[in-house]
């Protein structure tokens, strides 16, 4: 399914080159979401919506002019265009390339339409999700659970000759549990999604809502975290927010441009040992963070950032690629047609090693069991980082053993990278939200468990 015809969008380009310019775009789409949630047993009213829109920007030299527009309607195109021409100093006009039929990105499987799935189906999840959460026992005080699909899809054209299109299917199932023993509260969350149909959810209702429960009452006995320096072993899936946070925004091509990344002007130098390697993989089969192509029309691709402990690839969009005068590795992301593309990660992960999780556990005398994380805050420019732990347990000899509150990670990006001394082969990556310059956008972090041989952690153990 194509949004624009060919024709129309030349026109448009046309217009938006009228002063001149060194590259003009026109970014169509098209988006429906559903969602259904449910709080103290009640399923929430659904919140459904579709809207079309689209967006003009021109690039000239170190500026780019944006502009856009709900609906698809010529007249409403060619005045947005005329709007972003305008904005620019006169110029000579270009002749954009020719534009054929938008050419699809490479579609990820999706056997179940989540649009054909009566609302009541998916309202059965999330009975199933609290009922499960409820019979665990009376300590579960409260349980919540969420459901949400999007479709989106994208045409993109520009003056180079571009002409993409993609079709996009995300659906995702959280659940959320409140234990309680006297004064006590914990809170334990899990999620499953990813770019599928509704089959990615069907039947993980149960499977869920048992994790969540489980970190819930788990954590009603942790004890207070020790402080200092010690090992740390950081679990899969979630366990890959250090990795994004820590590091993954650092390798951003507009940070680094900018000097504003700890990273800037290392490629090729060894951040990390010989054995660790990772990637940024936007065109992994049915992961959150997987499209077809990017938001600029560039089909996606796995890009190797860390190569035998060596920096080797930042990630960039489009415009910041020609600055560099590099090809795009396909990162240039953007919420809606209402946004400008910014260079963002995708999917980001370690690659899996030669050990096991309990190999990395049983290794550690002394040391903290980072499963996942909650808040956390990260400065680029340096690499230091702080982050809370939402469940962790403390490891002795060789042993995981108490569960423990309050613990925060304290380090620096790169001495991080330095450190790690073993990587498992159990690689998951979970479906997160990453949030940039006010934008936000599905981004797939995860990791194999991962053992740094030493961070300061912060605890509140008296």
């Amino acid at each position: 399914m194509s949004l624009l015809e060919p024709d129309l969008a030349r026109a448009v380009i046309e217009r938006a080159l009228r002063r001149g310019g060194d590259l003009a775009e026109v970014y169509a789409e098209e988006r429906h979401v559903f969602g259904l949630g449910l709080d103290d047993r009640r399923v929430e009213r659904p919140q459904s919506g579709d809207e079309r829109g689209a967006a003009v920007r021109l690039v000239s030299g170190e500026s780019s002019y944006y502009g856009h527009v709900d609906g698809l309607a010529k007249d409403d195109l060619i005045r947005v265009a005329d709007s972003v021409a305008e904005a620019q100093a006169a110029g000579t006009p270009v002749d954009p390339g020719a534009l054929g039929a938008p050419a699809r990105g490479v579609e990820h499987p999706v056997e179940l339409r989540p649009g054909s799935v009566e609302a009541g189906r998916k309202a059965e999840l999330l009975r199933a999700c609290d009922e499960t959460a409820r019979a665990a026992g009376a300590e579960v005080a409260q349980a919540s659970a969420g459901y949400a699909e999007e479709r989106r899809i994208v045409d993109v054209f520009n003056s180079d000759g571009l002409a993409a299109n993609d079709d996009r299917t995300r659906v995702r199932l959280s659940v959320q549990v409140v234990a309680r023993r006297g004064d006590v509260v914990e809170t334990g969350s899990e999620t499953h999604g990813g770019h599928g149909g509704f089959e990615l959810v069907a039947d993980r209702a149960e499977e869920l809502a048992q994790k969540a429960t489980r970190k819930a009452l788990t954590m009603l006995d942790a004890r207070a975290a020790p402080s200092g320096r010690m090992p740390v072993v950081v679990g899969n899936a979630f366990g890959g927010v250090l990795l994004h946070e820590a590091v993954g925004h650092g390798l951003e091509a507009d940070a680094v441009q900018k000097g504003a990344s700890v990273y800037a002007g290392k490629l090729g130098d060894q951040v990390a040992p010989e054995f660790v390697t990772a990637y940024d993989d936007g065109s992994r089969t049915g992961a959150w963070g997987s499209d077809g192509i990017d938001d600029e029309g560039t089909p996606t691709q796995r890009t190797t950032i860390i190569s035998d402990g060596r920096l080797t690839s930042y990630l960039y969009d489009a415009v910041r690629a020609r600055r560099d005068g590099v090809p795009s590795t396909g990162n240039g992301r953007r919420e809606s047609f209402r946004h400008l593309p910014l260079p963002r990660m995708t999917n980001t992960f370690f690659a899996p090693g030669d050990a096991t999780a309990e190999e990395l556990i049983s290794g550690t005398e002394r040391g903290l069991y980072a499963v996942s994380f909650g808040g956390g805050q990260v400065e680029p420019a340096t690499g230091d980082f702080v982050f809370g732990v939402s469940e962790g347990y403390l490891i002795e000899r060789g042993k995981v053993t108490s569960p423990v509150r309050g613990a925060t990670l304290i380090g620096n990006g790169l001495e991080a990278l330095r450190a790690i001394d073993g990587i498992a082969g159990d690689l998951d990556i979970a479906s997160g939200y990453c949030g940039k310059a006010g934008q936000r956008v599905a981004a797939g972090v995860g990791q194999p468990h991962v053992r740094i041989a030493a961070l300061t952690v912060g605890g509140t153990e008296a």
